[in-house]
C-alpha cells in the first residue's frame, strides 16, 4: 500500500525511535503523536517539519485512545514500558505493553485503519539458540518486558487471523542514534559509554561483556519500519529489522575508547538478571519481501552519534548528573 498522503497515528511518538519515525512520516502525511511523556519529550519532536499534532494521553486510557484512532488510516504502535522498568514493575509493564496494545487493537478494529504496524522487539527471542535469529526462532523471553512484547505482538497477529485485521509486526534489533535515552531506566549502553568516556569516567560492563547485540542505526530502523508498513505481502507476519552484525558489549566499549581517544578503564559489574547472551538478527525476510538492507555500519554509526553528542548543549559531566547505575534488580 502507499504510505504517503495518509492520516497517521504514532503512539510513543515523542520517544527515541518514535520521534525519528514521526520526523520521517510528517514529510508526506498528517501525523498525530500520542504520548504520555513519561519518557518521551517535546524536544524530541523539534526536528519535525510538516503536519503534526500532539495528544498527551496514556495508552491505558481507552477513551483518549479511541478518539485518536478513529481519525487514523495507519497506526504505528511504539508506546511501551521499557525492559529495565518492567523488572521493577511488571504490573505496569503488563498494563501498557499488553493491555494498552489490546486497547489500541480494539479501537482500531472497527475504524478506518488500513494498516496497523506493531513495533515489537528482538527481546521476544531471548538468547539465541540458533544464529542468525530468523522470525521462526523460538520465543524464550527472559524478562517481564520480553514476555509482554510476546503477548502484545501475538494479540496483533491474532487480530489478523481472526478478523482479517491488517496488522504487521516489526522486531527491531538494538536501535541506536541521536536522541537515544541516556539516563534513567530507559538509558541504553551506547549513550552511556559515550557520555562516560567523554566525562572521563569508567565504562561499566555488566557481566563478562561477551554478550552480543545487533546494533542498528536509527534511520535504518525507521526506514525498515516504513518499508514493512507498505508491504502488503507482510500482513499477518512478523519481520526483523536489523543490521545483521553481532558485536560484543566488551568490543563496543573498546570501540568507544578508540573513537574518543581515551584510556578510561572498563569496569565489570555483576551480570544483570534476564540479560540475553547472544543476539544476531536474520534479515533475509526483510530483504526478500521489501528489499531492506541497513546501510550504516557500527563504525560509521558510532562516529555519527559522537558528532551529534558533541553538538548538543552542555558538557558530558552535566549530561550524567542524573545517571542511575542500576542492575535491574526487582523491588521486593
Amino acid at each position: 500500500m502507499q504510505i504517503e498522503g495518509k492520516r497517521v497515528l504514532v503512539t510513543g511518538g515523542a520517544g527515541f525511535i518514535g520521534s525519528h519515525l514521526v520526523e520521517c512520516l510528517a514529510r508526506d502525511n498528517e501525523v498525530t503523536v500520542l504520548d504520555d511523556f513519561s519518557v518521551g519529550t517535546m524536544e524530541n519532536l523539534n526536528a519535525v517539519k510538516g503536519r503534526m499534532r500532539v495528544v498527551k494521553a496514556d495508552i491505558t486510557d481507552r477513551a483518549s485512545l479511541h478518539q485518536a484512532v478513529q481519525s487514523a488510516q495507519i497506526v504505528f504502535h511504539l508506546a511501551v514500558v521499557c525492559l529495565r522498568a518492567s523488572i521493577r514493575d511488571p504490573i505496569r509493564s503488563h498494563q501498557v505493553n499488553d493491555q494498552g496494545t489490546l486497547n489500541l487493537l480494539l479501537s482500531a478494529l472497527n475504524s478506518s485503519v488500513e494498516r496497523f504496524v506493531h513495533v515489537s522487539s528482538s527481546e521476544v527471542y531471548g538468547s539465541a539458540v540458533r544464529s542468525p535469529m530468523a522470525e521462526d526462532h523460538p520465543f524464550t523471553p527472559g524478562t517481564p518486558y520480553a514476555a509482554s512484547k510476546v503477548a502484545a505482538e501475538t494479540y496483533a497477529l491474532s487480530f489478523h487471523h481472526t478478523y482479517g485485521f491488517p496488522a504487521v509486526v516489526i522486531r527491531p534489533f538494538n536501535t541506536y542514534g541521536p536522541r537515544e535515552h541516556l539516563n534513567g531506566p530507559s538509558g541504553e549502553v551506547i549513550p552511556k559509554f559515550v557520555a562516560r568516556a567523554m566525562a572521563g569516567k569508567p565504562l561499566l560492563v555488566f557481566g563478562d561483556g561477551h554478550q552480543t547485540r545487533d546494533f542498528t542505526w536509527v534511520e535504518d530502523t525507521v526506514r525498515g519500519i516504513v518499508q514493512a508498513a507498505a508491504c502488503d505481502a507482510l500482513l499477518g507476519k512478523p519481520v526483523n529489522i536489523a543490521r545483521g552484525e553481532a558485536v560484543s558489549i566488551l568490543e563496543l566499549a573498546q570501540r568507544v575508547q578508540r573513537l574518543l581517544g581515551t584510556d578510561v578503564p572498563i569496569e565489570h559489574r555483576a551480570p544483570r538478571p534476564g540479560d540475553v547472551r547472544a543476539h544476531l538478527g536474520s534479515v533475509e525476510r526483510a530483504r526478500a519481501m521489501f528489499g531492506f538492507k541497513a546501510g550504516v555500519g557500527l563504525a560509521e554509526g558510532l562516529a555519527r552519534y559522537v558528532q551529534w553528542v558533541k553538538a548538543q548543549p552542555g558538557d558530558p559531566v552535566s549530561r550524567l548528573k542524573h545517571e542511575q547505575v542500576l542492575n535491574w534488580q526487582p523491588v521486593h
